[in-house]
């Protein structure tokens, strides 16, 4: 028996690992409450501290999406 890890380890590994913050120290909301920097809205930015894994995911998901809208380079 070797030590190679399934692929199923490796996925509870990376869902277990701990999510930190896209923020690029450029904070500055727009007329949408959007940051321009980690474009997370003003109350995903205050509740950060407080969510969990699971719920920091959920976020970085909708930040890749907004990140993307009028981004001809994304």
């Amino acid at each position: 028996m070797g030590n190679k890890s399934s692929a199923g380890e490796c996925k509870r590994d990376a869902e277990e690992a701990p999510v930190v913050s896209p923020c690029v120290a450029i904070c500055a909301l727009d007329m949408n409450d959007i940051c321009t920097g980690c474009h997370r809205s003003g109350g995903e930015i205050r509740e950060w501290m407080s969510l969990d894994s699971t719920e920091r995911r959920a976020v970085l998901k909708k930040v890749h999406a907004r990140g993307k809208v009028g981004n001809p380079f994304a």
